[in-house]
């Protein structure tokens, strides 16, 4: 089915769902910024190519409109990642990215914009060159300027149309110095801080810019993956000057990490303390419900776990659950899950067919993707500070 017809056959069945919908958690926005009172995101990056591949997401049975269905479970933040040039992949382009703001709006929800500053995945040990920028990569002025006239033209573009964005990344679990390698492939050189610092700075002031006369004012969020990475580059990124940004984003994943969840909550606490103008946000999480896969793609999840959370639906909600209410109790204002919707399909990725996520979305494919009991962590009762 295409999306243009699943979303008729949506209509009514949304409808029927929306009398049964759990109340949304107590996260109002404030009315002279627009900022909630804590990010409860999702990376939905893939929903539109999953959707094109056939797959369809159920609550209690019945088909329901993806973005409709996580603004009703309590999500307020869209993640969407935007490549430059990725031949590879009809997605995660500007258009693709442009439909999902606009589905992310239309259901309620802010945005979070993710520059890759690359043509292929970029995260914590690759950071690629686009194509057309090669020739400019070692031209430190040259490519500082592509890169704000790239954001600059593309936030504007979307603020034309409606589109733009609450908050903006500027670069993608930038551990290693953006836009170091030629390609992913290639080794990867020392790392230059003042270059670094120099495309920081740029895409910073490019996002400044392209708010500078919108309605819509974008916040700025600088990322890196795994929380024993974070202090030591944040203090690096402030010894060679790279200011003006507004969050500190934050990716743990525990097959991926030295810490615990108490590491994690001691590193959000610190960062909140040392950057009390700035809010700090665990932008990139998941847990598996299940080490089972229902593909030949391998799943990226699964063990080693983390000790007191198994592989099951209840392991994964109280995973979710301890690691909010945790990052609440340290002062951090939110936590985005990765691509809970990448289930599995026919369509075949680079690596193999179906998802390398499956075990670790919201949706059990052994019941049509039916919703599980971790979507819905955003609708907990937390405890919140006075």
């Amino acid at each position: 089915m295409t999306r243009l017809a699943l979303s008729a056959a949506l209509l009514v069945a949304t409808a029927l769902n929306a009398c049964v919908q759990t109340p949304r958690p107590l996260a109002p926005y404030s009315p002279s910024t627009g900022v909630p009172r804590f990010y409860f995101g999702a990376d939905l990056s893939y929903v539109n190519e999953m959707e094109d591949c056939g797959a369809v997401y159920r609550v209690d049975g019945q088909p329901t409109d993806a973005f409709q269905l996580f603004s009703d479970i309590g999500t307020n933040l869209v993640r969407v990642r935007l490549w430059n040039d990725a031949e590879w992949t009809p997605y995660s382009d500007l258009a693709d990215v442009k439909e999902t703001i606009r589905r992310s709006k239309a259901a309620g929800m802010q945005v979070l914009l993710n520059f890759h500053y690359s043509d292929d995945w970029a995260d914590g040990d690759h950071q690629s060159v686009p194509a057309e920028w090669l020739a400019i990569k070692n031209d430190v002025p040259a490519l500082s300027q592509a890169l704000y006239d790239y954001t600059l033209a593309t936030l504007r573009e979307l603020d034309s149309e409606g589109l733009m964005p609450e908050m903006v990344q500027v670069g993608n679990e930038t551990n290693v110095e953006l836009m170091a390698q030629d390609t992913r492939e290639s080794p990867m050189p020392p790392f230059n801080w003042t270059r670094n610092a120099a495309l920081l700075n740029a895409g910073i002031r490019a996002v400044r810019d392209a708010g500078a006369d919108s309605a819509i004012k974008p916040r700025i969020m600088l990322h890196v993956a795994q929380p024993e990475n974070v202090e030591p580059w944040f203090a690096k990124a402030e010894e060679y000057g790279v200011t003006g940004y507004d969050l500190i984003g934050v990716s743990y994943y525990h097959k991926w990490s030295r810490m615990d969840l108490d590491g994690l909550q001691g590193v959000v606490r610190r960062m909140v303390e040392a950057h009390p103008d700035r809010d700090v946000i665990v932008v990139e999480t998941g847990y598996p419900f299940t080490l089972e896969g229902a593909d030949q793609a391998n799943n990226l999840l699964g063990e080693p776990l983390l000790p007191g959370y198994p592989a099951t639906p209840e392991g994964q909600k109280e995973f979710l659950v301890d690691l909010t209410q945790m990052t609440i109790d340290a002062g951090g204002k939110g936590v985005v899950t990765w691509e809970p919707a990448w289930v599995s399909t026919g369509c075949k990725t680079r690596w193999a067919t179906g998802s390398d996520w499956e075990n670790a979305t919201y949706f059990d494919w052994k019941r049509g993707n039916e919703l599980l009991p971790g979507g819905r962590w955003a609708q907990h009762g937390y405890r919140w500070p006075d």
